[in-house]
């Protein structure tokens, strides 16, 4: 098993990142630290909210994160009813939106209106999943229906493993100032918890998101303190120090839509938010593996139909794209123009300690998760920063960038492959990170680690009295509020057999090929 599942931090360090998060990912004022006071005491375990007060959106247990052994002959049904929950959660956020003044005069109404009928719903996806799994002789790890329940969650409170309803949730913040412990700066911006005028206010991605409080000026952050435990570079001056580079273009022809054929095989908008895609051009939620491998591709090497994607940047300057109102985009509360980076390097680099083994064609690796705003912590891996700071690494602020410098979101993958597997039931545990001394664990095997480098020319955000202007944001799950540390990226190795054995070769031997 990877390290994304065994990972087990030590209390000290579980609570030094889950109050840092909670500082850093927004800035709620008293209101938020009152509603998480009475939401955990021990006779209100059960309660959603103070009267009064309002939550900003809706935390779920990750289901598709728990379910680790998964019959392969039950994962595509289990794959459409993850799908479906993602959609249930969806709704019930832009319920939770539209309901604001309703909330306001009626304290049991989140409850009885919106989280008590996602209850149901949940429980009747979960009971599918079972006789999904149950149908081909499986049997499932644990009472699924244990995982139906759902809670309201502040804009600055977050868990570091995702289990909605444990209680685990702290909001540390207390004053309406929001101290970014992780990198140094200081956020003056107030969080609104996903209400927006409408008017460029805190960022125009449909009124959820991002706010003043998501944002940090770069030279305010310290170099060299990225905290995050994911992403480490493979890569160092031992082992196999060569590197092979693609180049696959930065989408010029605007490839682009809203599935995901690896979480969500065969279900359409399966993301509801949209990707750009580099390289293989025939991905989508149909995609059969054969289709990928006699695909066209960008890449400047015929032999490379590997396919990479990644969550389009969008600018909220009152402008729209062709995806409004559409699903994946405005639909799905992802507004704005969508930005073509000015660069994707896309790069191939060794293991610090040994040398690497070819990587299986048709292996899928995710990095970072899309839904760490409300999962917590334990598989995000965001890294923005700015080109000349590229020392200073923000996890869970998008970086201001000072005049002449461009925005840059940098993505190390997981570089540690179980040697059999191309995939698994979570999409995760078939592949790990290095070690901090860079070997692989478990008896995994060093493959090339991809470094994926995308730089943005977009002007830098305006804050005036906790407000953004000219905002940008990633795409995401409309509850994820559109925060920074939801940030990931994909990959679908599709290298013909002669360019993988060349790619493996030039590491081994300390060459810098493309």
């Amino acid at each position: 098993m990877g390290r994304n599942t065994r990972k087990r931090r030590t209390p000290l360090a579980t609570k030094a990142i889950a109050a840092s998060a909670a500082l850093a990912l927004g800035g709620g004022g008293l209101i938020w630290a009152n509603f998480y006071a009475s939401a955990h005491e021990e006779n209100s375990a059960n309660q959603t909210k103070s009267a009064g007060a309002q939550i900003a959106t809706i935390q779920c247990p990750d289901v598709g994160q728990k379910l680790t052994n998964v019959p392969k002959r039950a994962r595509r049904g289990v794959d459409r009813e993850l799908a479906n929950l993602d959609k249930q959660i969806s709704e019930a956020y832009s319920r939770l939106a539209s309901t604001r003044q309703a909330q306001a005069g009626d304290a049991g109404f989140v409850d009885n209106a919106i989280l008590g009928p996602l209850k149901s719903k949940r429980t009747a996806a979960l009971d599918r999943i079972g006789i999904n799994i149950r149908r081909v002789g499986g049997k499932t790890p644990f009472n699924l229906a244990k995982l139906a329940r759902c809670r309201g969650m502040a804009a600055d409170a977050n868990t570091n493993d995702g289990n909605a309803g444990d209680g685990q949730n702290q909001d540390q913040n207390n004053d309406g100032q929001n101290q970014d412990q992780n990198n140094g700066g200081q956020d003056q911006g107030q969080d609104n918890g996903g209400q927006d005028n409408g008017q460029g206010g805190n960022g125009g991605q449909a009124g959820n998101g991002p706010a003043a409080a998501d944002f940090v000026n770069i030279e305010d952050v310290q170099p060299n303190s990225r905290n995050l435990p994911n992403g480490l570079a493979a890569n160092g001056d031992g082992g196999s120090t060569g590197s092979f580079t693609t180049n696959c273009g930065t989408n010029e022809n605007e490839n682009r839509n809203s599935d995901n054929v690896i979480v969500a095989p065969g279900v359409s908008n399966g993301a509801q938010h949209q990707h750009d895609y580099v390289g293989n051009q025939s991905n989508n939620a149909f995609a059969s593996d054969e289709d990928l491998a006699n695909a066209q591709t960008t890449c400047q090497n015929q032999g490379d139909k590997s396919s990479y994607f990644w969550p389009v940047l969008r600018i909220q300057d009152g402008s729209q794209d062709i995806d409004q109102g559409q699903p994946g985009g405005g639909q799905d509360g992802n507004v704005g123009k969508i930005v073509e980076p000015a660069e994707a390097q896309l790069k191939f680099v060794g293991n610090r300690t040994s040398d690497v083994v070819a990587m299986p064609k048709a292996l899928r690796i995710i990095t970072g998760d899309a839904k760490s705003f409300t999962n917590g912590l334990n598989n995000a891996n965001t890294s923005w920063s700015c080109t000349g700071f590229e020392d200073r690494q923000v996890t869970d602020k998008y970086p201001i960038c000072p005049q002449g410098s461009s925005v840059v979101r940098t993505s190390n993958f997981q570089s540690c492959w179980d040697g059999q597997n191309i995939d698994s039931a979570n999409h995760r545990t078939h592949v790990d990170f290095v070690e901090a001394d860079g070997t692989c664990s478990n008896g995994f095997q060093a493959i090339p680690q991809l470094q994926v480098r995308l730089v943005y020319d977009v002007q830098a955000p305006q804050i005036n009295n906790g407000q953004v202007q000219n905002a940008f944001a990633v795409d995401s799950f409309p509850e994820q509020l559109h925060k920074p540390i939801t940030d990931h990226n994909d990959f679908i190795n599709f290298f013909d057999d002669d360019v993988m054995n060349e790619m493996v070769q030039c590491i081994n031997n300390g060459e810098d090929c493309q």
